[in-house]
């Protein structure tokens, strides 16, 4: 492997064939100018590479729990500043978080707020795989309407997941930090382009990328980028950035595919192509054609 591409976050870590965040963390990373300095929330991508006694981490490396990864990588920006003041650290740094969506949507949404409201010089970056992944396939606020999960079960008196996503780019926009951006580890030049763009801004920073979980979405792990890649042309995920409160789409088509295309290519979601569910996957057209709108309504 590249050994550029390795810098940061070296091979021989345990995530599942297929997994995205693997090339989520290294191009991020790769696009920091200075050091960096690593807090990452209890999930899959902490487990997975730092196994005991090894680690994947090629750079200073925090563990913490999973409600407070934004508040770990707060302080230890916070230290930073003082012993740079104090002329004691010369070197420019840059923190930057990690957490899966049940460490941010849920569990560390407490935590990122009041980072984000105290103004930290750091980039928070959520992969998002609608769920928790790392338990055994649990619901989270990400998780999309009509999704099974465990629990979340499909039968008589249930299609799935009752309730539609948190919209969280819209919570941390709310905060009014100078850049958001969602991003999709299968269009890899747009999710560079973003990384740089947060790691260069002064301030907090946000990046939400989508990150397709092989193993409880039940797809083939060589599949994942052609699903991830239609999770965008079906605006199921569409790819945009609010920069100084101004909304930008990265990516758009005349013609959307159907959101169906995407959905069927999950076992998580053959429940929804029964007859009896027919008004489910009408109603997960309208909000995805909603949310589409509604973003293209922001856009100037």
């Amino acid at each position: 492997m590249n050994k550029e591409l390795t810098k940061h976050f070296a091979p021989g870590h345990s995530a599942c064939a297929g997994c995205g965040f693997p090339a989520i963390v290294r191009t991020i990373l790769g696009e920091a100018k200075n050091e960096v300095v690593v807090a990452n929330a209890t999930g899959c991508l902490e487990v997975t590479s730092t196994l005991y006694p090894y680690s994947a981490w090629k750079v200073p490396y925090i563990h913490s729990a999973f409600e407070n990864a934004a508040a770990t990588i707060s302080g230890v920006e916070k230290a930073y500043e003082i012993l740079k003041r104090k002329g004691k650290i010369k070197k420019k740094i840059k923190f930057v978080a990690f957490g899966g969506d049940g460490g941010t949507y849920d569990i560390g949404l407490q935590s990122l707020s009041g980072a984000l409201e105290r103004g930290h010089n750091f980039l928070y970056v959520c992969y998002d795989n609608g769920g928790y992944m790392n338990t055994g396939n649990q619901r989270s606020s990400a998780t999309p309407y009509g999704a099974f999960t465990e629990t979340t079960p499909v039968g008589k008196k249930s299609f799935g997941k009752m309730e539609t996503r948190k919209n969280l780019m819209e919570i941390v926009n709310a905060h009014r930090i100078a850049y958001l951006a969602q991003a999709n580890v299968a269009y890899i030049a747009d999710l560079k382009k973003k990384a740089k763009k947060a790691l260069e801004t002064e301030g907090p920073t946000f990046l939400l990328v989508f990150s397709p979980c092989t193993n409880n979405w039940k797809f083939p792990t060589s599949e994942y980028v052609a699903l991830a890649k239609l999770a965008t042309e079906t605006n199921f995920w569409p790819l945009y950035e609010i920069e100084n409160g101004k909304y930008k789409i990265n990516f758009a088509t005349e013609k959307p595919k159907p959101v169906s295309e995407f959905l069927k290519t999950q076992g998580r979601f053959k429940h929804l192509f029964k007859e009896e569910n027919k008004k489910v996957l009408e109603e997960i057209q309208k909000l995805v054609n909603d949310e589409w709108q509604r973003l293209v309504d922001m856009t100037p």
